[in-house]
């Protein structure tokens, strides 16, 4: 078949974008970790790189070939990563013997404050609950980079202040701490006294 002039541009754009997007395809398939789409960029030699937009496009025709398999290529705060659904991980997870750690209702419950009350510092943490917080439950979540210092209070002895991490969000599966459950459909309250409003 004879391409004309005016159509050569076009198809070789066209191969150009679909090139692109397997070479993106494969970045994302092998990186340990979510990426975001200036990392993805990154990764080509600089003579070839594409432009930022067409990374994103690649992104986005990805992610729209994927929506109806087990596979999804999804969006969380670090980037994107494929991941399989969320309707399925139950039936993957038996692939693995090593069971998930088991967190006690104290650390969940800070991690929650944290969560929802951010940032706060231990004083706070302890207010709240009414009991003291043990310092290997701050360092169990600081380990597990859910949680890091963000600042500190400007009082005596300038605590330190705690907040969540793109990592936590990144566990929980969202991007914004705005996707949290409200506390109401949670009923989540500590020792009477209820966590209210607060994802500032």
């Amino acid at each position: 078949m004879t391409v004309t002039t005016a159509a050569a541009p076009v198809i070789a754009s066209f191969e150009g974008n679909m090139e692109i997007k397997r070479i993106v395809e494969a970045i994302l398939f092998a990186a340990k970790q979510p990426m975001t789409c200036k990392q993805i960029q990154q990764v080509f030699p600089e003579l070839e790189q594409p432009e930022l937009q067409e990374v994103q496009q690649a992104v986005a025709a990805i992610t729209e070939d994927y929506q109806s398999r087990p596979i999804e290529l999804k969006q969380v705060a670090s980037g994107y990563r494929f991941q399989v659904r969320s309707e399925l991980s139950r039936w993957v997870s038996r692939l693995f013997e090593e069971k998930p750690p088991k967190y006690s209702r104290a650390l969940l419950e800070t991690l929650a404050i944290i969560a929802y009350r951010q940032p706060v510092t231990r004083g706070d943490i302890e207010d709240i609950r009414g009991v003291g917080v043990s310092s290997s439950i701050i360092q169990t979540l600081q380990e597990r980079e859910w949680i890091r210092v963000i600042g500190h209070k400007e009082v005596p002895g300038r605590p330190a202040l705690l907040g969540t991490t793109k990592q936590f969000l990144d566990y929980f599966n969202i991007t914004t701490l705005n996707e949290l459950p409200t506390l109401q459909r949670l009923d989540l309250s500590l020792d009477g006294k209820p966590l209210s409003a607060g994802k500032e």
